[in-house]
């Protein structure tokens, strides 16, 4: 009865368009005796939806179509929009519109995705990206990220936000890309243009709760939360509950919508160690099970990409690390690794670098050699609650490495980047240690060039929240000694000023002035390197790597890569010159500074200084 052809996701919520004509309308709400659909138009019109004994209310209705606005009327006349709307034009507090999914004419028809070995990511937020803040300015910019040497995007949530300014992670319509950003079709639009430049496209969702503004499903459906698990955002969203299947299927759909529909190749899951789920498998295990299954049956490259500050690493034991046969795997942030680089850039030690503070050098080698640098020790950050499971049996490829992302820079009270924190030096020593070793590494927009722009924390929410979080973000930095001053709280941004998000837009003019072309000549040296000599070596790696300690802040790390080559990192990432330190028989990649012959025989290694070195390759 229901076909569409085309990349069209079939899912039991929302409207979905009828093969005939019309469309079905179905909400799940357990609790309510009676929903009404409401269609917008002069004159308006409303429906009786029939109830069955599951709590969904449903409605087939001729006189629906593409572009057909909607909401659900409650019993006390309140409206609220599709939880599972494809586009809400008005904003997250207005109607829904029925979008035809199959409609867009895909160019790129033949891309099946890229093999995970290949992976160099570049995070970015929509709104801050592109003068213009949307799905078209990125588009504008792909062919600066292909000849930077990037092979895929990680675009920060889109899902429907209140007001015009989000990071996205207050997002309560997961179905529905941002209003603010552009109608679905040009999210696909800048998807397909990805495809067609051999970009791969990843898509960062949030399933560990619903922002503070705009999530009706409180109002009508209780069954969606669980009050015996409690977050910091209230209840849980219902995953092991009594009614857990159909909020399950819920959220295994929405990944499954944005794989299937928008074609991506890839998500990244926002903070799992959030979620609450005490069933087996778990939410995060199913939905891997379920990518998996659809690029097997698509011939495609799925990844999924996790942030668990828990560090759970049997997660990461997919088969795709044991045998290779499976087309995607996944993979995780590594906080630690970008912990430990930024103490030995930095010297900041607050917060939770404290943890890296004694040994950040024995920290980012065990980072290299294993994967996490903890592994089920006692975390004293954490009030000495042990933090994470043995890694080292993991390959490199199961981890992904940065300096910097979104959290990192804006968690931070004026959004400094690592370029305003660390000296020069020290920034093109740890970017040489990050974009040649074998994880697959990550930048955040502007990285490339040490963009001088901030990325601070900004939001646009109704007047009473507005005040509210304003008032929080200056009062969570009180117990740091430089906002002890209530004056000096006062001064950063407030989060709901449009000016705020404003001094985060990306300044595409300075490319060409110093240093930010310095930084971006290296990193497309660097990332040539990669491309040539690292990533086509990657398939097969297993796991561990021989790591020697050369100084309190230098250490050698050599790995035995998939082809049997050996890849040798020498870095001295401290101020002093070390004696006596003498690179091994391979062939030189790089060297951060480069050294003559001299400095060779005398076995100097430079402050601040990186040699990669690759031995006993076989021919190829």
């Amino acid at each position: 009865m229901i076909s569409r052809s085309g990349h069209a996701h079939a899912m039991p919520f929302g409207a979905t368009l009828l093969a005939g004509g019309g469309a079905r309308f179905r909400l799940w709400a357990p609790s309510l005796p009676v929903v009404m659909l409401h269609i917008e138009g002069d004159p308006p019109a409303a429906f009786p939806m029939t109830r069955d004994a599951d709590g969904w209310h449903a409605l087939d209705l001729a006189s629906a179509g593409p572009g057909t606005r909607y909401r659900f009327l409650l019993p006390d006349g309140m409206p609220v929009p599709d939880p599972a709307s494809r586009r809400n034009p008005d904003g997250v507090h207005g109607a829904s519109e029925i979008i035809d999914p199959a409609a867009y004419p895909w160019q790129a028809e033949d891309w099946r995705g890229r093999p995970w070995e290949e992976a160099v990511i570049y995070e970015l937020h929509v709104g801050t990206f592109s003068p213009s803040g949307d799905f078209a300015g990125i588009a504008a910019r792909l062919d600066h990220l292909v000849d930077l040497g990037v092979t895929a995007l990680e675009i920060m949530p889109v899902a429907d936000f209140p007001g015009r300014r989000n990071w996205g992670y207050d997002g309560v319509l997961p179905f529905a890309p941002a209003a603010a950003y552009g109608r679905p079709e040009d999210f696909k639009r800048l998807i397909d243009a990805a495809h067609a430049r051999g970009l791969m496209v990843f898509l960062d969702v949030v399933y560990n709760h619903f922002g503070p503004e705009g999530n009706y499903l409180h109002c009508y459906c209780p069954e969606f939360f669980n009050p015996r698990h409690q977050t910091p955002w209230g209840a849980a969203i219902d995953f092991d509950g009594a009614h857990s299947r159909t909020v399950r299927d819920f959220f295994r759909h929405n990944a499954l919508y944005w794989l299937e529909e928008y074609r991506l190749d890839g998500l990244r899951l926002d903070a799992i160690h959030a979620i609450r789920d005490d069933s087996a498998p778990d939410i995060v295990e199913e939905i891997r099970d379920a990518a998996r299954a659809l690029a097997a049956a698509q011939g495609r490259h799925i990844h999924l990409i996790l942030e668990n500050d828990k560090n759970q690493a049997h997660y990461l034991e997919s088969r795709r690390w044991r045998d290779g046969a499976a087309p995607g795997g996944v993979a995780q942030w590594n906080d630690d690794i970008h912990h430990a680089l930024h103490v030995l850039a930095t010297g900041e030690t607050d917060g939770y670098y404290a943890d890296y503070a004694d040994d950040p050098c024995l920290a980012l080698a065990r980072c290299l050699a294993e994967g996490f640098a903890w592994q089920g020790e006692p975390s004293p950050y954490r009030g000495g609650a042990p933090r994470g499971e043995p890694s080292g049996h993991l390959p490199p490829t199961a981890f992904v490495n940065f300096l910097q992302t979104h959290d990192q820079i804006g968690n931070r009270a004026l959004g400094e980047r690592l370029c305003h924190l660390a000296p020069l030096a020290a920034q093109e020593a740890v970017t040489a240690v990050l974009l040649l070793a074998p994880p697959p590494p990550l930048l955040f927009m502007g990285e490339e060039f040490a963009a001088s722009q901030p990325f601070l924390f900004f939001c646009d929410f109704g007047a009473e929240l507005a005040r509210a979080v304003t008032a929080g973000r200056r009062d969570e930095f009180a117990r740091f000694a430089r906002f002890a001053d209530p004056a000096a709280r006062e001064a950063i941004p407030d989060p709901n000023d449009p000016a705020t998000q404003a001094r985060c837009a990306l300044d595409w003019e300075t490319l060409d002035a110093p240093p930010h072309k310095r930084m971006l000549t290296l990193h497309k040296l660097l990332l040539a390197l990669r491309r040539k000599e690292i990533a086509p070596r990657l398939a097969g790696m297993a796991g561990g790597a021989r790591v020697a300690r050369l100084g309190a802040r230098a250490l050698r790390v050599q790995w035995t890569l998939g082809d049997g080559a050996r890849l040798e990192l020498i870095a001295n990432l401290g101020p002093d010159e070390l004696l006596g330190v003498a690179p091994g028989p391979g062939r030189e990649l790089f060297a951060l500074p480069p050294l003559n012959a001299d400095v060779r025989a005398e076995g100097r290694l430079p402050p601040w200084s990186v040699i990669w070195q690759l031995d006993g390759e076989a021919d190829r």
